[in-house]
C-alpha cells in the first residue's frame, strides 16, 4: 500500500470516528470513549491530528520491517508463545466520594485478569474457536503494583482520593486534581490507571502513545466494570484489557470506518469486520466485510462484546503492543516503581517549601517547611537552613519526635530580602547529629518575588521581558499560560495570549497577576484593558465548558480574591462567529472593557490579577492595560463650578463636580447685555464644556449656568 493510500485510509478512519459511536450495533452500553476523546482532541488542535498520522504511518512502516527489538533483543514480530517477562509498575488512582467502596481484593483481582489475558494464561481462552486457535497471541508485558512513589516513599500501588465530583466524561478532567481528580504519577514510569463513575454509559477510555500532555497517559475506567462490579456482563475487569490495548497502540478491531470495510486496525491477522460487536455471539458470526470462512473475530479483547466472550490477542496485536513499547514507552521498561524503596537508619526528607508564596508583599517573610522521616530511626533533631540566593545562610535547629514515615510542618527563622526576583534554597542537614544517608531528597529551591507597590500601570506588553518587572505568572499545571506575542496587537506589535484552543485540561485556571498596586486618595481610579476572543463553539450551545475571563482583587497578597469582572462565552468573545483554527483577532475585533475602582481609593497593596479558566475554546488576547486615577481640583470640589482660566484670552472651561442635574445652558453676556457664546444642554450633562470669545473685546464677561430651577453667575476678564 502506499504511502499516500495509506493516509487516506486514516484519514477516512478517523473522519468517521463520531458516526461510528452512533452506528446501530452501539444503541446499549459505549465500551470505549477512547476514539470520542481523540477526536475531541483533534478537534482542538489540527496540528495534533497531522502528527498522530505521520506516526501512525512511520510506526506501522518500521514495524512490519521489523526496526524494533525487546530488551533482549527479541524482535517484536516473531509472534512466539514463549515471550521473556517485562515487569510495568502499575498504579491504581481510585477517584470516588467514597473511595474505600473499591476494595484491595478487587485491585488485586483486576490485575490479575490483565495479567493473564495478557501472558494467555486466561483460563477461558478455551472458547477460542478452532478457526482462530493459531492466531492466539501471548504477551511478555506483565504488570506489578508499584512498591514505590514517584519520589520515593512506600507505596501499595493504590491511591484512594475522595472527590466532590459525582461522575467524570471522558474527558481527561479526572486525571487533574484541579478538576476534582487525580494527578497522574509520573507516565515515563508507570502505567496509570484512573478508576472513577463514569458518566454516559461509557466503561472506559485510554490515551494512545502519541495523542497528547504526558500528564493524561493512561487509561480510565467505570469503577464498576472491576471484577465483581455492578455492570451485568461488564464487570469481569475486561474493560481495563480492552483500554490497555489502547495505550500500547492498538485501534478497535473494526477500524471505526461506519461498516465501510475500508478502515483498518493495522493488524494483518485480525479478520476485517464491519461494525462494533455487542451481546455475546456464539458459533461464526460472518457480516459484509468477511461473509465466509472463519467470520469475524468477536472474541478479541478490542471489540465491544461481553466480558464473558472477550478472551484473546491475536499474535500480531501482541507484536505491535510490544512494538508500541519500545518505540514510544521504552522508559516503562526501565522504571523502578516495582522495586521497594531500600529504608536507611537516617534519611529526612524536605517534603515541600511551604512558604514564601511565589510574591511576597513585604520585605520580611517566614519560611515554612514541610519535612518528612523516611529513616528507620526516630527523629529527634534535625538542622534546617535557609539563602537568598547566595547570600548568607541562617540555619534553624528543629527539635522533636518524629517517627518513620511520619511528617510535620516547620516554621524557620524570619528572613528580610530586597525588591526584585529572587530564589530561596532550604536543606536539612545532621538527623539526629548523624550524616542524612540519602542526599538527594535534602534540597529544594524555589523563586519568589517582592516588589514596591505603584500607583499607577500602563502596560502595552511591547518590551522584549515577560512577565514585565513586577508581573508574574501563576501556572499551577505548568501547562498552557499566559505568553507575550508579537504581530497580533491593539496597539504597537505585542499582546499578551492564552492558547485555550490547544488547552485541552478544561477548567484550569491562570493567573496573569499586575504589580502590587497602591491606590491613594484620589477621586476616581479606573483598570481598562483591550480584549479579544473567540470560541470554537457556536455560542448557543447549551451547558458548555466556556473559556472564561476574570479580573480579581485582592487585599490580602494573593490569599484570598474577589472577583470584580466576569465575561464567557456571548459575553466575553469579540467574534461572534466559532472560530475552528487558531484565532488571531482582526484590528476591529478588540474590544475596551473598564473597571471602576472607587472602593479600593485609599488601599494599599492591591493585587490584581487576570484569570483565564480553560474551556478548550479559543485563544483570548489582552493588551494596554492601564490603570488611571483622577484628582479633582480641590477649589471645584468646594464650589462645585470653576470658569478658568481668569483672567482668559478667549477659551474658557466650564467644570462642574459632580456632573449637574437639570442643566439647560451656559451662556456668556458681555457687561453691556450682549450674548457672545451659548452652549445648550439637552440630555446627561457632562463635567467640562469649553467656549470661545477670543473673537470679542477685551473687557468683564458674565458667564451664566442656568439650570431649570435656578440661575448662577461669574465674572471673568477678557485680555
Amino acid at each position: 500500500m502506499t504511502w499516500k493510500a495509506s493516509l487516506f485510509l486514516i484519514t477516512i478512519s478517523l473522519v468517521t470516528l463520531t458516526a461510528s459511536a452512533q452506528n446501530s450495533n452501539s444503541t446499549n452500553t459505549d465500551r470505549c470513549g477512547t476514539m470520542q476523546l481523540l477526536e475531541q482532541q483533534f478537534k482542538s488542535n489540527p496540528e495534533l491530528k497531522i502528527k498522530f498520522e505521520q506516526r501512525r504511518i512511520e510506526f506501522n512502516k518500521a514495524f512490519r520491517e521489523d526496526k524494533y527489538k525487546l530488551a533482549n533483543g527479541a524482535s517484536t514480530l516473531r509472534g512466539a508463545d514463549t515471550r521473556t517477562i517485562y515487569n510495568i509498575p502499575i498504579v491504581f488512582h481510585i477517584v470516588l466520594s467514597n473511595p474505600n467502596v473499591v476494595t484491595d481484593a478487587q485491585i488485586q483481582a483486576q490485575l490479575n485478569i490483565l495479567n493473564k489475558n495478557y501472558l494467555g494464561s486466561n483460563e477461558d481462552s478455551v472458547k477460542i474457536p478452532a478457526g482462530f486457535k493459531s492466531l492466539f497471541g501471548k504477551s511478555g508485558i506483565q504488570f506489578c503494583l508499584a512498591e514505590r512513589t514517584p519520589d520515593g516513599e512506600s507505596t501499595t500501588g493504590i491511591e484512594r482520593i475522595t472527590t466532590t465530583q459525582t461522575s467524570f466524561g471522558a474527558d481527561n478532567k479526572v486525571k487533574y486534581s484541579s478538576t476534582r481528580g487525580a494527578n497522574v504519577w509520573r507516565s515515563d514510569k508507570y502505567f496509570n490507571v484512573w478508576i472513577c463513575n463514569l458518566s454516559n454509559n461509557v466503561l472506559g477510555y485510554s490515551t494512545f502513545p502519541s495523542d497528547g500532555v504526558v500528564e493524561e497517559q493512561g487509561v480510565v475506567v467505570d469503577f464498576r466494570s472491576l471484577p465483581g462490579g455492578s455492570l451485568t456482563n461488564y464487570n469481569t475487569g475486561k474493560t481495563v484489557v480492552h483500554e490497555s490495548g489502547h495505550f500500547f497502540n492498538l485501534f478497535h478491531i473494526w477500524g471505526d470506518d461506519n461498516g465501510s470495510c475500508s478502515g483498518s486496525d493495522d493488524v494483518d491477522d485480525t479478520p476485517n469486520q464491519a461494525n462494533s460487536t455487542l451481546g455475546c455471539p456464539t458459533g461464526i458470526k460472518t457480516d459484509n466485510c468477511t461473509p465466509s470462512g472463519n467470520g469475524i473475530m468477536y472474541q478479541n479483547f478490542m471489540d465491544y462484546t461481553d466480558d464473558a466472550c472477550m478472551v484473546m490477542f491475536t499474535k500480531q496485536q501482541v507484536s505491535r503492543m510490544e512494538a508500541a513499547l519500545v518505540a514510544f514507552r521504552p522508559s516503562l521498561l526501565n522504571s523502578n516503581g516495582c522495586t521497594p524503596p531500600v529504608v536507611k537508619n537516617f534519611d529526612v526528607q524536605l517534603k515541600t517549601i511551604n512558604q514564601p508564596e511565589q510574591r511576597i508583599c513585604t520585605n520580611s517573610f517566614t519560611p515554612a517547611v514541610t519535612i518528612n522521616n523516611r529513616g528507620i530511626q526516630t527523629l529527634t533533631s534535625l538542622n534546617i537552613s535557609t539563602k537568598i540566593d547566595d547570600g548568607v545562610i541562617t540555619t534553624y535547629n528543629w527539635t522533636g519526635s518524629l517517627a518513620k514515615s511520619g511528617s510535620t510542618n516547620v516554621t524557620l527563622n524570619n528572613l528580610t530580602t530586597t525588591t526584585g526576583n529572587h530564589s530561596l534554597t532550604v536543606y536539612v542537614s545532621s538527623p539526629n547529629n548523624n550524616q542524612d544517608e540519602d542526599a538527594t531528597n535534602d534540597t529544594i529551591t524555589v523563586a519568589f518575588q517582592y516588589y514596591l507597590p505603584v500607583t499607577g500601570v500602563s502596560e502595552s506588553f511591547e518590551g522584549a521581558t515577560f512577565p514585565p518587572p513586577a508581573w508574574d505568572i501563576v501556572n499551577p499545571d505548568k501547562s498552557v499560560t499566559w505568553k507575550r506575542i508579537t504581530g497580533v496587537a491593539k496597539t504597537g506589535n505585542a499582546s499578551v495570549m492564552i492558547d485555550n484552543f490547544n488547552y485541552s485540561a478544561t477548567r484550569n485556571k491562570d493567573d496573569l497577576r499586575m504589580p502590587n498596586i497602591t491606590i491613594p486618595n484620589v477621586d476616581s481610579a479606573f483598570l481598562s484593558f483591550n480584549v479579544a476572543a473567540a470560541a470554537y463553539t457556536a455560542l448557543n450551545t447549551p451547558a458548555n465548558d466556556w473559556d472564561t475571563l476574570e479580573v480579581l482583587m485582592s487585599t490580602d497578597c494573593g490569599q484570598s480574591y474577589t472577583s470584580i469582572y466576569k465575561k464567557w462565552g456571548s459575553s466575553l468573545v469579540t467574534r461572534t462567529t466559532p472560530a475552528t483554527s487558531f484565532y488571531v483577532p482582526a484590528q476591529n475585533e478588540w474590544r475596551k472593557d473598564s473597571l471602576n475602582l472607587a472602593e479600593y481609593i485609599n488601599r494599599e497593596n492591591i493585587l490584581i490579577a487576570f484569570r483565564n479558566t480553560a474551556g478548550n475554546e479559543n485563544a483570548i488576547y489582552l493588551d494596554d492595560i492601564n490603570l488611571r486615577t483622577v484628582t479633582i481640583n480641590p477649589n471645584l470640589k468646594s464650589k462645585g463650578i470653576l470658569v478658568t482660566p481668569n483672567p482668559t484670552e478667549g477659551v474658557i472651561a466650564v467644570q462642574f463636580y459632580p456632573p449637574p442635574a437639570n442643566l439647560k445652558a451656559i451662556q456668556v453676556y458681555s457687561i453691556t447685555g450682549q450674548k457672545v457664546a451659548e452652549v445648550l444642554v439637552n440630555g446627561p450633562a457632562g463635567n467640562n464644556y469649553r467656549l470661545n470669545i477670543s473673537n470679542f473685546a477685551s473687557g468683564t464677561y458674565i458667564v451664566r449656568v442656568v439650570f431649570t430651577d435656578r440661575v448662577v453667575t461669574r465674572k471673568i476678564l477678557k485680555l
